[in-house]
C-alpha cells in the first residue's frame, strides 16, 4: 500500500443492513508510516443499478444511479506518521431499492474514500460495501389474504380416433408469503378420458426480468414436487405444500431496470396441461387475525301475536325444517364438481436426501432449490437462539460473509442476518406443521359440488 500501512472504512456498529430513510455513518481509518501529502480526502456514497446482455457481465448495457453523496473529511494538508480517523454520515433516501445481486445485473450500495494526492503520485482508495431492505409488507397488497386459483380444460384426442377432456384446478391457500411460510397447495384433475394421465408437477417459479434494450427474462425452479398420474375416468385430488426459502421480495421498488415476479406453476404431462398462480414474496407477513366484530344492536321487543287456533281436522303446519348444509363453503370452492374417487400420491420432492431429516421434522412437509445440501452443523436445534432470521435479502448470490484475501469470513454481527446460497441454507428454527397438522380442527377434504 506504499507508504499507508492501513486504509480501511468501518460502519458504526458493523451495521451492513440498512433501510430507506436511515442514515449511516463510519470512520475512515488511515496509519501512514511516513509523511503522506495530499489535496483532500473524500468519502463517497453510492445506490446504483446496472443489467447487462451478458451473464456475470459488469459492463453494463443500462445503468440507473439512486444516490450520489460527497463528503470531504479533510482539505489540504499532510497526513503524520500514526493512526488517524475521519468520520462520516449519509443519509439513504426514502426511495432506494432493495439490494439485489443476480446473473444479468445488480442493485448494489458502497462507501468509498479517496486520498487525493500530489499530481505525480497515485491516489489511494478503499471501499466497503453495503446492503439496504426496503421492506414489502403484503398486508399492503389488495386482496392477499385470498386464495389464488386457477382452472384450465383441455381436450385431447389419443389412439387417433378417440377423444377426451381433462380438467386441471389448482389452488393456494393465499397469495402472499414470507420465507420459512408453508404455502399450502390443492389440485383437482378431473380425467374424462379413456387413458391415463402422466404425472403432476408443482413448482415455485422465480421470474426476474432484466430490461435492457431486449429484455432478458431469467426463469429460475426454486422448489418442486411429484405426484403420481391420474387413471382413466378418475377424478382425483392432490394435496401438498412448499416452504418459501430465502428470497428477495417480489416487488424493487423503485428500480426500473428489474423486476421479481413469482408463481406457482401446477402441469400435467401426458396430456400437456398447466395452471399458473402468481403469489407474493414479501418480508412481513400477511396478518390473518380477524378483527373483532361490532356487537349487533338489539331490535326492540315486539308484542306477542296470538296463536292461531286449530280445528279439530286440520294441522297447521310450522316453518319449513332447514336445509342440511354439506360441507364447509370454503371447501366447496376446491371442489370443481363430481365425487372425489382418489387421492393422488406424492412421488417426490426437490430436496435430494430426505433420510438426512432429524426426527421431529416431517419429510414432506419440505420442499427446497434442487441440490440443497445440510451440514451436518446446520442441523435444525443447533442455533444457539429460538429466534429465526427477521428478513432476507438474496437471491442466492448475495453474501453474508465479508473477507479479504484467504482470510476465514466473518459473519456480520446486524441482526438482519442476510442468509446464504440456496446450497448452504439451513433448516427453520421452527419447523412448519404438517398440512394434516395444519387441517386438523377443520375436514380438509373436496367437497362435491356441480
Amino acid at each position: 500500500m506504499g507508504k499507508l500501512q492501513e486504509f480501511e472504512i468501518t460502519f458504526t456498529n458493523n451495521k451492513v443492513v440498512y433501510s430507506p430513510g436511515e442514515s449511516i455513518s463510519g470512520m475512515v481509518k488511515i496509519t501512514s508510516g511516513t509523511p503522506l501529502q495530499y489535496k483532500a480526502i473524500k468519502v463517497n456514497c453510492l445506490g446504483s443499478c446496472g443489467v447487462s446482455n451478458k451473464m456475470n457481465d459488469t459492463s453494463w448495457a443500462l445503468e440507473e444511479q439512486y444516490f450520489s453523496s460527497t463528503l470531504s473529511v479533510a482539505d489540504k494538508g499532510t497526513l503524520l506518521p500514526g493512526e488517524h480517523g475521519f468520520p462520516f454520515q449519509f443519509l439513504i433516501p426514502a426511495s432506494a431499492p432493495t439490494s439485489f445481486e443476480g446473473p444479468f445485473g445488480k442493485i448494489t450500495y458502497r462507501v468509498k474514500a479517496v486520498i487525493d494526492t500530489s499530481r505525480f503520485s497515485k491516489d489511494y482508495k478503499a471501499q466497503k460495501p453495503f446492503y439496504l431492505l426496503n421492506l414489502l409488507n403484503l398486508n399492503e397488497v389488495p386482496d392477499i389474504e385470498q386464495p389464488s386459483s386457477a382452472v384450465t380444460t383441455r381436450k385431447f384426442t389419443y389412439l387417433l380416433v378417440k377423444t377426451g377432456t381433462l380438467m386441471l384446478k389448482a389452488r393456494s391457500d393465499l397469495r402472499g408469503y414470507t420465507p420459512g411460510q408453508v404455502i399450502k397447495l390443492a389440485t383437482e384433475i378431473h380425467n374424462k378420458s379413456g387413458k391415463d394421465t402422466g404425472c403432476v408437477l408443482a413448482s415455485l417459479i422465480q421470474k426476474v426480468t432484466y430490461k435492457t434494450k431486449r429484455a432478458i427474462y431469467d426463469l429460475r425452479t426454486i422448489a418442486e414436487v411429484e405426484g403420481a398420474g391420474v387413471k382413466a375416468g378418475k377424478h382425483a385430488e392432490w394435496k401438498e405444500q412448499i416452504i418459501v426459502p430465502p428470497l428477495p421480495q417480489s416487488a424493487l421498488t423503485g428500480c426500473s431496470l428489474i423486476e421479481i415476479d413469482y408463481f406457482i406453476q401446477v402441469s400435467l404431462k401426458s396430456p400437456d396441461a398447466v395452471a399458473t398462480l402468481p403469489i407474493y414474496i414479501g418480508n412481513i407477513a400477511v396478518n390473518l387475525t380477524p378483527s373483532r366484530p361490532t356487537p349487533p344492536t338489539p331490535a326492540p321487543r315486539a308484542a306477542p301475536l296470538p296463536a292461531p287456533r286449530s280445528s279439530p281436522g286440520r294441522v297447521t303446519p310450522s316453518a319449513p325444517p332447514a336445509e342440511e348444509v354439506e360441507g364447509d363453503p370454503e371447501e366447496e370452492d376446491l371442489g370443481a364438481g363430481g365425487p372425489v374417487s382418489e387421492a393422488i400420491p406424492t412421488k417426490s420432492h426437490s430436496q435430494q436426501d430426505h433420510t438426512a431429516l432429524p426426527p421431529c421434522v416431517s419429510p414432506s412437509a419440505f420442499s427446497y432449490a434442487p441440490g440443497l445440501t445440510f451440514p451436518q452443523s446446520q442441523r435444525c436445534g443447533d442455533a444457539p437462539d429460538g429466534s429465526a432470521p427477521l428478513f432476507c435479502v438474496s437471491t442466492g448470490a448475495t453474501i453474508p460473509f465479508f473477507s479479504e484475501g484467504s482470510a476465514t469470513p466473518v459473519p456480520t454481527s446486524c441482526p438482519l442476518i442476510l442468509p446464504p446460497e440456496y446450497s448452504t441454507w439451513d433448516y427453520p428454527h421452527e419447523p412448519p406443521p404438517t398440512y394434516e397438522e395444519s387441517c386438523s380442527s377443520n375436514n380438509s377434504s373436496f367437497s362435491s359440488r356441480r
